[in-house]
């Protein structure tokens, strides 16, 4: 077995905790624990040929979080909101992690949390997806765990998905439906934030019970549109929709996605500077457009 310390990552075969396992396997310094809740998946076992330890692991459940955890140096959690768990869930999952880490002494907790949006505005919004993770946030820190925050700004990815460009029904050129006005929205691709959660490992003295706001860039809704219409040889023009109309539009979870560019509109702290310290190689929406053009060709 190797000396090196190891470091339990959650939801390895993930979007976000696969890019964590990934970056730090690369740099060499810290053995990688894959916590999956299915080890014969492709992603969990493309990990082990990476030299990962994969093994099964459930956020639900204590004793597997005990196993996941025993003997790690530090461990990064990912707790999701959108897995048919909602809020409370989230919260139940995040607090186990913290309590488990406090009782095996793990030296250093990286969480990818969100900030407290009813805490912060007085209960004026609320955000499902941010407010669970800011109370497990505030809950790992009252407990004396030794764990930094990473927020993550809104993912590139979402425009290949869901915030897609749309075809007007009123002429030949697309729209970005993203109610921000003209405040500009930080975002990063999930791809990179592995690079940075290494970099953070790597350095526990600078940011140990600190949160840490990252983004690649913060750019307009029409700068993105801008981005996008160059990429596709097609018009896309930002659609100026207001929170409240997008709130009105009648998807599941539209009052809460409101409300998070409603936030958005408040400016939360990501810091490009330091993201870009963390991860020399962190793409702008530019780079990723034209790297992901193929996934846009169909609209």
């Amino acid at each position: 077995m190797t000396s090196k310390k190891v470091i339990a990552v959650f939801g390895a075969t993930g979007a976000q905790g696969g890019s964590v396992a990934r970056a730090i396997l690369e740099s060499e310094k810290f053995a990688v624990r894959a916590l999956t809740r299915d080890v014969t998946r492709s992603n969990a076992l493309v990990l082990r040929d990476l030299g990962a330890e994969v093994v099964k692991g459930d956020l639900n459940d204590e004793a597997s979080v005990e196993a996941a955890l025993k003997g790690a140096y530090g461990a990064f959690v990912v707790t999701s909101f959108w897995d048919r768990h909602g809020k409370e869930k989230e919260v139940c999952q995040g607090k186990l992690v913290a309590d488990v880490a406090k009782r095996l002494g793990l030296q250093h907790v990286v969480y990818s949390g969100l900030e407290n949006v009813k805490r912060l505005t007085g209960g004026k919004l609320e955000v499902g997806h941010f407010d669970g993770k800011g109370e497990v946030e505030e809950y790992f820190w009252s407990i004396g765990v030794p764990m930094t925050s990473v927020r993550m700004a809104a993912y590139f990815e979402n425009f290949l998905t869901t915030w897609k460009p749309l075809k007007a029904s009123d002429g030949d050129y697309y729209t970005l439906a993203l109610p921000m006005g003209d405040i500009p929205m930080d975002g990063i691709s999930v791809a990179d934030i592995g690079a940075v959660i290494s970099s953070i490992f790597n350095s526990p003295a600078e940011f140990v019970g600190k949160a840490v706001g990252l983004s690649a860039e913060a750019l307009t809704i029409q700068q993105y549109a801008d981005v996008l219409s160059k990429s596709l040889g097609k018009e896309v023009r930002d659609a100026k929709i207001t929170p409240e109309a997008y709130e009105k539009l009648g998807f599941s979870g539209a009052e809460g996605l409101a409300n998070m560019f409603r936030f958005y509109h408040m400016k939360p702290d990501r810091d490009v500077k330091l993201t870009h310290r963390l991860n020399p190689k962190v793409k702008s929406f530019n780079q990723f457009i034209s790297e992901n053009q193929g996934v846009l060709k169909g609209i």
